[in-house]
């Protein structure tokens, strides 16, 4: 499964730094993903690219670099984790949230970035500019329009369906849900095998604690996929066999087992040129404050 520098970076950055101060000496980052076979020319590359895109700023120590996520990146990495370790579907009050945008072509680069947000978030198209989602977003629609600067071309409306067909109805013209069950389909095939694999080397003391980095990460940077194409909805708007909730147990359980010394192979490296004292004293990589048990 091919991993881009930059978007391990991201993970990294979710799953690990942000619970020991947010911030990376640029050698340890290298070093980190070197385990993946990216070289040190790449990852120099793939933080200028996100430096220069507002998800991390740089500081200088000595002669050393740091870097570490903005505003803007701690509230996106915020948003992934809460999706990620949140297994129990969210209850829902039978409402959907309807978004509409009426954005000039003067504005299309913001519009582009706002579609993309959209998806992200968890909404479906029910035309190019008509957006629906059963979840609770308006904080979230609310930001993004700030930031792109569009509040005078968009209209959100909080409001019950009435037909004339019924809510899987709408779910099925919004969302490929069949697609995504494929695709939950490929991951559980693959890392339920894996896992069994895996877990018993542990057992038997036959894996590094570098090994079960690598598998953690990847493991997050697979699942972290979901998100992109995953909209998150109520189990009452899921068909009757959706993998998802499977592939979230089997997350959860992979995940708890690399988890202890995957992280020690991480502070052995973190600790080389980086305060380590700045670690989170709540964190507890083992009951992680977003991992509700399904």
């Amino acid at each position: 499964m091919g991993m881009n520098t930059r978007s391990m970076i991201f993970t990294l950055y979710g799953d690990y730094i942000r619970h020991y101060g947010n911030e990376i000496w640029i050698g340890s980052l290298i070093s980190l993903l070197k385990e993946f076979g990216h070289n040190e020319q790449a990852v120099r590359a793939a933080i200028s690219r996100m430096y220069k895109q507002g998800w991390v700023e740089s500081t200088k120590k000595g002669n050393k670099s740091y870097y570490y996520l903005t505003e803007r990146g701690v509230n996106r990495m915020e948003e992934a984790a809460d999706r990620i370790f949140k297994f129990k579907p969210a209850e829902w009050d039978g409402k959907w949230r309807m978004l509409m945008y009426t954005i000039p072509e003067t504005k299309r680069n913001a519009r582009d970035e706002f579609r993309k947000e959209l998806v992200w978030s968890g909404f479906g198209a029910m035309s190019t500019s008509t957006w629906i989602s059963p979840n609770d977003l308006e904080k979230q629609v609310k930001d993004l329009v700030e930031k792109y600067e569009i509040e005078p071309f968009v209209e959100f409306f909080v409001s019950e369906y009435k037909g004339p067909n019924d809510d899987a109805k709408l779910v099925e013209k919004c969302w490929n849900l069949e697609e995504i069950n494929e695709k939950y389909q490929e991951f559980i095939s693959y890392y339920s095998q894996k896992f069994i694999i895996d877990r018993n080397k542990i057992q038997n003391g036959e894996m590094t604690d570098a090994e079960c980095f690598v598998e953690r990460t990847s493991l997050v940077h697979e699942y972290r996929k979901f998100l992109f194409v995953d909209p998150g909805l109520p189990e009452e708007l899921l068909p009757k066999k959706w993998l998802g909730n499977h592939a979230a147990s089997l997350f959860s359980d992979y995940y708890r087992t690399l988890a202890e010394p995957a992280s020690r192979f991480f502070e052995q490296v973190f600790k080389e040129g980086n305060e380590i004292k700045h670690k989170d004293e709540s964190y507890n990589v083992l009951d992680h404050p977003l991992m509700i048990e399904p």
